[in-house]
């Protein structure tokens, strides 16, 4: 079944913005962030349901109060989403109730399906796959703090993992290069990266991390271990060690380069306090522009 004849536009993943919209949501994103107030109302009379089966501060709190502030209402279910009923149920009662649906899963699956039975946007706030709003606060840092985004480098380090994805296919249609440094047997998805070279993406995947941050603009880690990954933990630790983001590594990049975490961090694991802690790091500008670039989301998917 496809969606029914009223078809909303969804943020499954990051491509699901076009290279013109997603530039038109980080103008947004800026707009929104400097007059506020403007916007006030914009979403006034409707409601969005929030769905988790991860705990979250970030995701939760910004979606919430990003609704709220654009006076809206946001309703918010902590579950395994479909564990009491079909999925396809929870959709078409959600989409009779709500005007757009955000859930942050374990699942990429769990997204496409929501997708398939609703007829409301459905926003990807995390997935097994991509992190889309993640990466959307984070090139608007960047942006930021260069002034652009063409001809820059970002350099992550560690898991290649859900965020690593959808910074590949947001920042690199951008003009960013985006170069991975993992393990071999933690790198990003090939089928994804091979899509993103085939789109003119500028991306590599080396298992030498300090080749991969030499010049970088942004120097940028996650967790070692997320959610759902407590077994690994040990394991993930001992391959993942020579891969912190330390002052030795960060000395490798640019002069002026910022360091980025989607946060919650491990400090003293994937990444050290003092860099956590350096004038570089811009970890908490990141953090609050996940308030201003769900906005603007909201703002192009709901109003």
């Amino acid at each position: 079944m496809n969606k029914n004849t009223i078809a909303a536009a969804d943020l499954r993943q990051d491509l699901d913005l076009t290279l013109d919209e997603l530039r038109a949501l980080l103008s947004l994103a800026s707009e929104v962030k400097k007059r506020p107030r403007e916007y006030a109302q914009a979403l006034a009379g409707r409601a969005l349901a929030l769905l988790f089966e991860k705990p979250s501060l970030r995701t939760r709190l910004t979606f919430e109060l990003a609704i709220q502030q654009l006076g809206g209402n946001a309703v918010t279910t902590i579950g395994m989403i479909g564990e009491r009923e079909p999925l396809k149920d929870v959709a078409r009662n959600l989409d009779r109730w709500t005007q757009g649906i955000v859930a942050r899963v374990f699942s990429q699956d769990t997204i496409e399906s929501l997708a398939v039975w609703s007829r409301v946007p459905v926003i990807n706030a995390l997935s097994d796959l991509y992190h889309p709003c993640q990466a959307l606060a984070d090139v608007q840092t960047i942006h930021e703090r260069f002034g652009r985004w063409q001809g820059l480098k970002l350099a992550f380090a560690g898991d290649g993992n859900n965020v690593a994805h959808s910074l590949i296919f947001t920042a690199g249609r951008l003009g960013m290069h985006v170069s991975i440094g993992c393990p071999k047997s933690y790198s990003p998805n090939p089928a994804l990266v091979a899509k993103a070279r085939g789109m003119g993406i500028s991306v590599d995947v080396t298992h030498d991390v300090a080749a991969a941050v030499d010049g970088a603009h942004v120097v940028y880690t996650d967790v070692w271990a997320s959610m759902g990954q407590e077994s690994e933990s040990a394991e993930r630790q001992r391959v993942f060690a020579p891969y912190q983001v330390n002052s030795t590594l960060m000395a490798k990049a640019a002069s002026d380069a910022i360091f980025l975490h989607c946060l919650p961090a491990k400090r003293g694991q994937e990444v050290t306090d003092e860099v956590m802690e350096s004038e570089g790091s811009a970890i908490f500008d990141q953090a609050e522009n996940r308030l201003h670039a769900q906005k603007a989301l909201l703002l192009m998917l709901i109003d």
